[in-house]
């Protein structure tokens, strides 16, 4: 039984999320992954105005006659949310949980895909794999995913992002397009994660709070980390510990990103403050100036 307070969060989700996928969204995402997995259907015998890239040289050599291959484009795509809900996610300075934004993101990506006939999955992950959603289409099916993620308690409290990767590699035969969404407070899945990455089309969506940037003016503050449990006093009056603390979150944002980037995989930066819409919208836009180059 669904309790008022989230099928409130439900509804609100379903309305500001397809409201965006209408207005703003409509075409980027057709734009942007269809058209761009494509799958041979069948060899013949090379017709005037056949592109001779596209000569089939084995089998012109064997039967002594021009021919081509022929592919045709695969309409219906395959999308897996890959959320993390590990306990950092937990947190949340600005009114919204970076789990809480997750879900309205994955609510975003999963309208725009259904809209354009896509199957939508859902793997929830933290320490380990918690729980998968297998893709289906569908208005139902989304909202399904959505209750799923915000009515989701965790067994695990850290962040294993190998376990999910290992998991995909599993659970998906064919190239999908796969979103991994989490604030990667995590080492030793770069490897995997760039291997996965040469199968299918990955995008890593970082979520951060603005107060995991910059420590606020706050006096003696008693932090927990919410994956370890671990505690410790800081004085946030001290200007020294707030520029170390400000060039440790800067390097490790860099780090990310810079990883991302040489590895061809893509990326959307979400600061849990910010209009998450429209770093979505301008990843798509930049997305197809680049499939166009």
């Amino acid at each position: 039984m669904i309790s008022r307070e989230l099928a409130k969060k439900i509804q609100y989700i379903q309305f500001t999320t397809k409201r965006a996928v209408n207005s703003t969204l409509a075409g980027e995402y057709e734009s942007v992954f269809k058209g761009q997995g494509i799958e041979f259907e069948e060899v013949r015998e090379y017709l005037p105005g056949d592109d001779i890239r596209a000569i089939d040289w084995n089998v012109t050599a064997r039967t002594g006659v021009p021919h081509v291959k022929r592919f045709t484009e695969e309409r219906e795509l395959t999308v897996l949310l890959c959320v993390d809900l590990s306990a950092s996610g937990s947190f949340g300075s600005t009114g919204k949980t970076k789990n809480e934004i997750a879900a309205e993101i994955c609510a975003l990506l999963a309208f725009s895909a259904i809209q354009n006939n896509d199957r939508v999955g859902l793997i929830v992950f933290t320490d380990s794999v918690e729980h998968y959603v297998p893709p289906k289409k569908g208005n139902r099916h989304v909202l399904r995913l959505i209750e799923e993620i915000l009515n989701f308690q965790p067994s695990g409290s850290g962040t294993k992002i190998t376990a999910v990767l290992d998991y995909m590699g599993r659970v998906t035969t064919k190239k999908a397009v796969i979103f991994l969404i989490s604030d990667f407070y995590d080492s030793g899945y770069e490897h995997r994660l760039k291997t996965l990455g040469k199968r299918h089309d990955c995008i890593s969506i970082i979520i951060e709070d603005p107060a995991e940037k910059e420590i606020p003016v706050s006096g003696l503050l008693d932090i927990i980390d919410a994956e370890t449990g671990e505690h410790i006093i800081v004085d946030t009056d001290n200007s020294g510990i707030r520029r170390s603390y400000f060039s440790y979150a800067s390097e490790r944002r860099g780090s990310l990103i810079r990883f991302f980037t040489s590895s061809g995989i893509d990326h959307i930066y979400i600061q849990s403050d910010a209009d998450y819409v429209k770093n979505i919208v301008q990843f798509f836009l930049s997305r197809e100036r680049r499939l166009r180059i």
